[in-house]
C-alpha cells in the first residue's frame, strides 16, 4: 500500500521570522546571519531523501547548534530531542511576538515517536 503525500506548507516569511529568534537551544542571540531556520530530520514531518521537512517543522538555532543537530557525534534520539525542545520554544516564542505568518497553521506541539 502506498503512503499518502505528505502535505508540504512552504512560508518564506516563517523562515525569515525564524531568524529574528535567538538561538532556541544555547541562547546566542540573533545577528550575523548566525541563526537559521534548522528543519526536522524526521519522516513524519516531512523529511525524504533530498527533501527538507515541512517549514512548520523548524526551530531556531545558531549554525553551531544546528550542525550538531544534523551533522554532530551525538546519539539520534538526544539531537531529536535537542531538535523538539528547540523547535516548541521557537513555535511558542514566535506566535508570542506575533511574527508566526496568519496564513500558515501552527503544528501540533505534542509529542510523537516517529
Amino acid at each position: 500500500m502506498s503512503r499518502p503525500k505528505y502535505p508540504y506548507i512552504r512560508s518564506k516569511a516563517l523562515l525569515a521570522a525564524c531568524r529574528e529568534l535567538p538561538c532556541q537551544h544555547c541562547g546566542l542571540h540573533e545577528g550575523a546571519g548566525r541563526v537559521v531556520a534548522a528543519h526536522s530530520n524526521q519522516a513524519a514531518h516531512g523529511k525524504g531523501r533530498a527533501i527538507k521537512a515541512c517549514d512548520t517543522r523548524v526551530a531556531s538555532l545558531c549554525d553551531w547548534c544546528h550542525s550538531q543537530c544534523d551533522q554532530g557525534l551525538a546519539p539520534r534520539e538526544f539531537k531529536q530531542a535537542m531538535w523538539w525542545a528547540a523547535h516548541v520554544k521557537t513555535v511558542r516564542e514566535l506566535v508570542r511576538r506575533g511574527l508566526w505568518p496568519a496564513m500558515v497553521l501552527i503544528p501540533d506541539l505534542r509529542k510523537f515517536d516517529a
